[in-house]
Order: C-alpha cells, then sequence, then structure tokens
C-alpha cells in the first residue's frame, strides 16, 4: 500500500557522472542504492560490465567516508553475504554492488535507486524482479538500465528494455 511506480530510465555510460551525482543526492537525503552486474568477473568471450571492475569503480566514486559500500555476490561465503547484505539492510551501507543473487527476497524500504548494469543481459522477468527491489516504501525510487552507447542491442534486448521500461505493476 501507498508504493509508487518505479520510474525506469533506460541511460547510457556518458551519462555515468550524472547518475553518480543523483546517488549521491539520494544518500544525502538518507536514502539508498542498489547497483547490479550481470556477472561477478571479467569474461574475455563477452563484452558486459562486471561486478570486479565495477565495485572498484564504484568505490572510487563513493570513496569512505562518508560513503559505505557492501558487496555481495554468490561466490562469497555465506557468513560473507549475510554480513554485507545485514549492512546494507541495516542501513550501515549506502550502496550495494551485486549480482543477481538480490533478485528476490530483498526487502529495504529505503533503497530508492536500482542500477542495472548491462541490462541487456538479463531476461525480463530478471528485470521486473531487480526493478521490484526499490520503491518499497511511499517514495519515489528509480531503476536505471545502464547500457553501453557503441554496443549494438539485438532486437530482442531492445523490446525487453523497452517493456520493462514502459510496463509497471501499476500500469502506464
Amino acid at each position: 500500500p501507498g508504493r509508487k511506480p518505479v520510474q525506469t530510465i533506460q541511460i547510457t555510460e556518458r551519462k555515468r557522472l550524472h547518475l553518480y551525482q543523483f546517488i549521491r543526492d539520494q544518500i544525502a537525503a538518507g536514502r539508498q542504492a542498489f547497483i547490479v552486474y550481470p556477472m561477478i568477473f571479467i569474461n574475455d568471450k563477452v563484452d558486459y560490465k562486471n561486478l570486479e571492475s565495477g565495485y572498484e569503480e564504484v568505490v572510487e566514486a563513493f570513496p569512505f567516508p562518508p560513503y559505505k559500500v557492501a558487496i555481495v555476490h554468490g561466490q562469497q561465503s555465506d557468513e560473507d553475504k549475510s554480513f554485507n547484505m545485514n549492512a546494507f539492510v541495516a542501513g550501515r551501507a549506502n550502496i550495494l554492488v551485486s549480482t543477481t543473487v538480490i533478485e528476490v527476497g530483498v526487502d529495504v524500504p529505503n533503497a530508492t535507486v536500482m542500477v542495472i548494469e548491462s541490462p541487456e543481459r538479463f531476461g525480463l522477468s530478471q528485470l521486473h524482479q531487480l526493478r521490484g527491489r526499490v520503491g518499497r516504501s511511499g517514495r519515489m525510487a528509480y531503476a536505471y538500465l545502464m547500457y553501453r552507447k557503441d554496443k549494438t542491442l539485438s532486437e530482442v534486448a531492445e523490446k525487453r528494455l523497452r517493456a520493462i521500461k514502459e510496463f509497471t505493476e501499476f500500469g502506464s
């Protein structure tokens, strides 16, 4: 009850600095952000953003203090995943950098920003589930689909991204 539709915005990497400033503004207002990557490590066979290099970039852009960045992925021990996830849920971390391990079962009403890197790599259901991690309160929430401008998207990927942008569970 009281949830607002999540504003879904498709952007290219050229707007990354503007997006990071928006995240800083949200954190200054007491909010939190997710940044999700399709894979953990660099893969020579596919050219998608990965969590390993993305985490380094995020920590550099959001240095401690004042920012606290947690990381969660499927190759961590259960203890590490639990520690980092609990830090984010409790508000001790402002940003959670992760893979899709946060796709379901994560409820952080204070999180208002979801950044999905290389969204063309995800299926429609995954994109919908990831976007559903934000907007769990009466505050406006935002899902940013961040893709590379120089990357040619397949027709299917274009349709998928257009659909997730236009569709909300509240109707468009």
